[in-house]
């Protein structure tokens, strides 16, 4: 059973931005407005470092978490639906999986509907690990991963990446990831729309909508659809009361079946990229620290165990 505070956190989360989130049709000056609010509700771990650069053209942030090294990085990508978000209003949820992965992390500012639909932000994210690797990083010493549609982003980049012969990186992580644009849906579309706070089936079929755009003929808006073989390990976790729990159920499934190593948790009660209110709900934490360990086997990185209370 979920903790109280877990309880607590999605009937605020439900009642608050969840009522704007689940509408379909956002307006811009909304997406404005949460994008200022999620900006402003940031609070970093103490010793967290953030450092502006470009990729390119595009923005971007190192975020370097306390105890985290920067002989290994993190590509990073922010969820949103496409349609909102950046580096600033992930960058809480950046530090801590820096600090608990023991990494920096990239986090990517890619191009954004409704202005650029696919496969703009797919040419952003391929961009951003070319740049890693150009300035010597090894692909065994990268990750790829992120949250809701930016999670699968990164599953669209790696298998981009893969299909182009690309060295990948050493695994994959996805928070609560969307695995098909062209159709959205599953048993959990009608099993979980009730108890969803933030996230509503309309909502999800605009948002793809809009950013299929005219490639719907295109494997990598359906990438469980595809072959999954050949891709890194990957760690996958999702909230039992989430519309988006087929997908991942989905993902791991596929992934498995391909001969992927794959770890894969459902989180009873816990709501869409539920990791992103860990100041205040255990549950959060502790699914950021199961990520952390997994990277910390991945990268090999060699330090002490980070308890949680140094991340608050």
């Amino acid at each position: 059973m979920p903790t109280y505070r877990a309880r607590l956190i999605r009937f605020l989360i439900r009642y608050s931005i969840g009522r704007k989130l689940r509408r379909a049709g956002l307006l811009e000056a909304d997406r404005r407005k949460l994008d200022d609010l999620m900006v402003r509700s940031q609070r970093l771990p103490r010793g967290t470092k953030v450092s502006p650069i470009a990729v390119g053209d595009l923005p971007a942030e190192w975020v370097q978490g306390p105890n985290s090294a920067s002989d290994a990085a993190i590509l990073y990508l922010h969820g949103g639906g496409f349609i909102m978000g950046s580096p600033a209003t992930h960058r809480e949820l950046a530090a801590r999986v820096s600090s608990a992965g023991g990494a920096c992390v990239l986090s990517l500012g890619y191009r954004l509907l409704p202005e650029y639909p696919f496969p703009a932000a797919l040419d952003d994210a391929r961009t951003a690990y070319r740049w890693l690797l150009e300035r010597g990083y090894a692909s065994d010493q990268l990750i790829i991963g992120g949250d809701s549609s930016g999670a699968g982003l990164a599953l669209q980049t790696l298998i981009s990446l893969r299909d182009e012969g690309v060295p990948l990186p050493c695994a994959g992580f996805f928070m609560s990831p969307v695995t098909d644009w062209v159709e959205p849906g599953g048993e959990s579309f009608a099993t979980r729309a009730a108890s969803d706070p933030l996230v509503s089936p309309a909502q999800c079929r605009q948002t793809s909508s809009m950013y299929v755009g005219s490639h719907g003929d295109s494997p990598l808006l359906r990438p469980t659809e595809t072959n999954l073989t050949g891709l890194p390990p990957l760690w996958i976790q999702v909230g039992d009361h989430e519309v988006l729990l087929s997908d991942a159920e989905r993902l791991a499934d596929r992934a498995t079946r391909a001969g992927v190593e794959v770890n894969f948790k459902i989180w009873p009660g816990m709501w869409h990229v539920f990791q992103n209110a860990a100041r205040y709900v255990p549950e959060s934490r502790q699914s950021i620290e199961e990520l952390g360990l997994f990277l910390q086997r991945r990268l090999g990185v060699a330090r002490g165990t980070i308890g949680l209370n140094q991340m608050r």
